[in-house]
């Protein structure tokens, strides 16, 4: 049998975010009889799923600490010293393959590639380019085109990306992840089991979300559309998993609208998949969104959804059929659509199970496959 490919996968931070999961999940599917995957990231203190990729038999390397080793060091900047603790893990490790997820690092593989044995390069776009910062975009710009492949999450992610920095032929794959809910929970037991974690009412109208508190999911709209479902509905309460820089802001916000008691903020969870059966409606406020993995997640454990018109979100649900689409930034808009979920059961049960009929397309092995495949082209070359 030939020697097994080493693959790095390079990101910015193994926190609990929709892109970090994504590579968690694919690692779990990967071919290990054709590639040995590593894992190296930069921010130390985003390590919450370090040990789980160490578990499912992937090296690690922090960036942010020295030697490459155990991660160390506290939120704040990145040490300046990673992209030469990068150019030292590449010339040493002699990959055959970089698979990059976020543009900072990305940036620096491309120019620091050559230096190392020239490995083939891939780049997965998570998100469009006007959510970058400006010297982000230019950093991503400038290196762009000496990727060897692109994979984008979504179609919508896919055309945002600039024709200036494309290059020629079959360069860009799209590839929907879907979710790795194998062995979750489901059915009145588990709804209950989820109730009782969060301290929900068992008859409570309950909808949910999942994201990190920062202003690309713009939780004010939600909690602002949350108020006037309350007003319709007082009973109603609102979950929202998640963590990030905006939770004090947006706890003193639940509380000028008079919605703190029914407002759950859950914090960030390591079990999502078994939380989802205690809602009733899975909602997402974005303004940006390449295509959000806790949508599929949702979709997949058969709840209905209220997300913005954004990014691949609009890819995946249909409005209407499996949950419904309103405007970025509208309350209003967000209000009477959770509403209306709220005030129609059998509508309810009729999107879930159309949701759950969906995301069968979306399979996270599959996705893999279609990665892998790009693989495949990129070494042919």
């Amino acid at each position: 049998m030939s020697a097994r490919i080493r693959v790095l996968w390079l990101a910015k931070g193994l926190g609990r975010g929709g892109a970090e999961q994504l590579l968690l999940n694919c690692a779990r599917h990967a071919d290990t009889s054709r590639y040995e995957i590593e894992v190296a990231y930069v921010l130390p203190w985003k390590d919450a799923l370090a040990p789980a990729l160490t578990e499912a038999g992937v090296r690690v390397h922090c960036l942010g600490a020295p030697g490459g080793g155990a991660a160390t060091g506290t939120p704040g900047r990145a040490d300046p010293r990673w992209p030469l603790r990068l150019r030292r893990l590449l010339a040493a490790r002699r990959y055959g393959l970089v698979h990059t997820h976020m543009p900072v690092p990305a940036a620096a593989a491309r120019l620091l590639a050559p230096t190392a044995g020239s490995p083939r390069l891939v780049h997965t776009e998570h998100n469009v380019w006007d959510r970058y910062r400006t010297a982000t975009r230019w950093a991503n710009a400038l290196t762009y085109r000496r990727n060897d492949a692109v994979i984008a999450v979504s179609h919508a992610v896919e055309r945002g990306i600039p024709a200036a920095r494309r290059r020629p032929g079959a360069w860009v794959t799209v590839v929907h992840h879907g979710p790795d809910l194998s062995g979750a929970p489901e059915g009145p037991a588990a709804r209950a089991d989820a109730r009782t974690e969060l301290g929900l009412p068992q008859d409570a109208l309950v909808v949910g979300t999942v994201g990190n508190l920062t202003p690309k999911k713009d939780q004010f709209t939600l909690l602002a559309a949350h108020a006037e479902l309350h007003r319709h509905h007082p009973g109603a309460r609102l979950v929202l998993i998640g963590s990030g820089p905006l939770e004090g802001q947006l706890r003193t916000r639940a509380a000028e609208l008079g919605v703190a008691d029914s407002v759950l903020f859950a914090g960030s969870r390591s079990d999502v998949p078994a939380l989802l059966p205690g809602l009733d409606v899975f909602t997402l406020s974005s303004r940006q969104e390449g295509l959000p993995v806790a949508l599929m997640e949702a979709m997949t454990s058969g709840l209905p959804s209220v997300v913005t018109r954004v990014g691949g979100m609009p890819e995946v649900l249909d409005d209407g059929e499996q949950g419904l689409l309103v405007p970025p930034g509208d309350p209003a808009a967000l209000a009477a659509a959770l509403g209306r979920l709220a005030g129609d059961p059998p509508l309810r049960e009729r999107l879930g199970a159309a949701a759950r009929e969906r995301a069968e397309r979306f399979d996270v092995a599959g996705a893999q496959r279609a990665v892998e495949a790009v693989y495949e082209q990129v070494l042919r070359r």
